[in-house]
């Protein structure tokens, strides 16, 4: 299996500093700094990560799960809210699902949902941070 990796730069102090996080396939990089993370200043974050990859990771996985059951996904659509605390902490996951899939049922679709928030690898690496999931059939 594939090792995936990134990389963080910091200069400075905390709240004066600034730094750079850069994705090992070099798709992305950005700034971060203090404003970034606990105030609403222009840039990145960590939990801003944390819930691109979550949300890429629930959907993808959940594609899997209506796949292999013998339904098939026309639209996946997630969106995740990582709370960030004091501390800082983080103390709340918020998964948020519409989809589009032709064919199952509304108990079958949330169970379904249910198995990817539980089972999805980045689901299981955050499991120590309550999750919510809202997972929505149109």
């Amino acid at each position: 299996m594939p090792i995936r990796s990134s990389k963080a730069i910091w200069n400075g102090t905390l709240k004066e500093g600034h730094g750079q996080l850069k994705f090992g396939s070099g798709v992305y990089e950005g700034k971060y700094s203090f404003g970034s993370r606990f105030e609403e200043e222009p840039g990145t974050n960590p939990e801003e990560l944390i819930a691109a990859a979550h949300a890429g990771c629930f959907t993808m996985f959940m594609s899997a799960l209506l796949t292999e059951k013998g339904f098939i996904p026309k639209e996946l659509r997630t969106s995740a809210r990582v709370h960030l605390g004091a501390g800082p902490e983080i103390t709340k996951i918020e998964l948020i699902n519409e989809s589009v899939v032709e064919g199952i049922s509304a108990d079958a679709f949330q169970e379904i949902a249910n198995e990817a928030k539980k089972n999805c690898p980045i689901s299981k690496a955050l499991a120590a941070v309550p999750m919510e999931l809202t997972a929505k059939l149109l």
